[in-house]
């Protein structure tokens, strides 16, 4: 069985860390390797890891049965023992991504013994590079299903209300049992008369035809960080749909962010990246370009004798770092442009271009020659 890594030296922390250290270090490694915004293969096992070393290092109990005996001391721990005192909203609130309890319920198999839950939603939302830059907040239009306003919910028309269905009890299930030789046999059933609801509406709501839900278009102010990463997923907890069932609560809203298509510039992480095309002559002798920035324009260098596809860096002109200040850099790509068709004048001075190399070429040679033999 493959030995398991010493939690200190996954948190990166030294073993006699204080609680704000083990905290920080688990925020900080969490937001790197979160599944909405890591893609690399092996991210969401990192992330798993990271956060069981912080349930044992934050809690003082489990931190000195494993100081005192090592993974044997906390063996018998379960998920739901290691994250269920841990408000993780404190620990990890406010970062925009989720982080929060049903996050770690998918990701370690724990179910919440809570009442039942409606589905979530994902929907996507473009935002341009200046929204990245700056943050702030931008509009998310989305469908969800709600209660029906006409019945509350209920199903039934105004002013009645849904029976408890005789068949079943209100179970929504009926049991029949049989008699095999001396093998008592059960089977539970779905109830044919409630379709398992345990109640029967005999005057249906017309709004909602007694589904007792109906779909409605909504929209919500969303702020978007600062430098969030392409198609990372914002989660809006309670915002999608409500579950058939009453007395349980609504799904959450998960909107995937994507930064939107930019004639100007591609984006790479932090990075922008853009391409710029200059002549032969430009390429040789060098020049400059008024190359666009997010902010403006850069006055930018392209020395004498740059070759196809050099990269310029202009630092500090691309996107911020998700959670610093730190920006990334604009890469220009140099293309050259070689002309198809010349005539007159440039034809001429192409040619002569070519002799003047060919002489230049035959002196290197020479030159090479008299080294070697030298």
């Amino acid at each position: 069985m493959e030995q398991k890594r010493d939690y200190y030296e996954i948190l990166g922390i030294a073993r006699d860390a204080d609680v704000k250290a083990i905290k920080d270090a688990f925020r900080r490694l969490a937001l790197k390797y979160h599944p909405d915004r890591n893609k690399d293969p092996g991210a969401e096992e990192r992330f798993k890891e990271i956060a069981e070393a912080y349930g044992i290092l934050s809690d003082p109990r489990r931190r000195a049965n494993y100081d005192a005996r090592g993974h044997v001391g906390v063996s018998g721990v379960a998920p739901e023992d290691l994250f269920g005192g841990i408000d993780l909203d404190e620990v990890l609130g406010g970062l925009g991504f989720d982080f929060g309890h049903e996050l770690f319920a998918r990701l370690f198999g724990r179910r919440r013994p809570d009442r039942q839950r409606g589905a979530d939603i994902e929907v996507t939302l473009e935002v341009p590079l200046e929204r990245i830059v700056s943050g702030g907040d931008e509009i998310v239009r989305f469908e969800r299903i709600r209660p029906c306003e006409s019945c509350d919910g209920t199903g039934a028309r105004a002013g009645t209300a849904p029976r408890r269905c005789e068949s079943c009890g209100g179970t929504g299930e009926v049991t029949r049992e049989s008699q095999r030789g001396s093998m008592n046999i059960r089977q539970i059933s779905t109830c044919p008369d409630c379709d398992g609801h345990g109640r029967v509406i005999d005057t249906p709501c017309p709004q909602c035809a007694g589904r007792g839900q109906t779909p409605r278009s909504e929209q919500l102010k969303l702020t978007v960080p600062k430098g969030l990463e392409d198609g990372a997923a914002l989660r809006i907890p309670g915002h999608a749909t409500a579950p058939a069932a009453s007395g349980g609560r609504p799904g959450d809203l998960f909107v995937r962010v994507h930064t939107a298509p930019d004639r100007r510039f591609a984006r790479k992480g932090a990075g922008l990246w853009r391409t710029e095309t200059i002549e032969i002559p430009d390429a040789v002798l060098g020049t400059h370009l008024l190359v666009p920035t997010l902010s403006g324009t850069a006055d930018t260098v392209v020395p004498p004798g740059t070759q196809p596809d050099t990269v310029l860096r202009l630092r500090g002109e691309g996107l911020p770092r998700f959670g610093s200040d730190v920006r990334g850099d604009l890469l220009v790509r140099v293309r050259i442009h070689v002309p198809e068709h010349v005539t007159g004048r440039a034809r001429a001075l192409y040619e002569e271009l070519r002799a003047a190399s060919q002489v230049q070429e035959a002196g290197r040679s020479r030159k090479a020659k008299r080294t070697q033999k030298a």
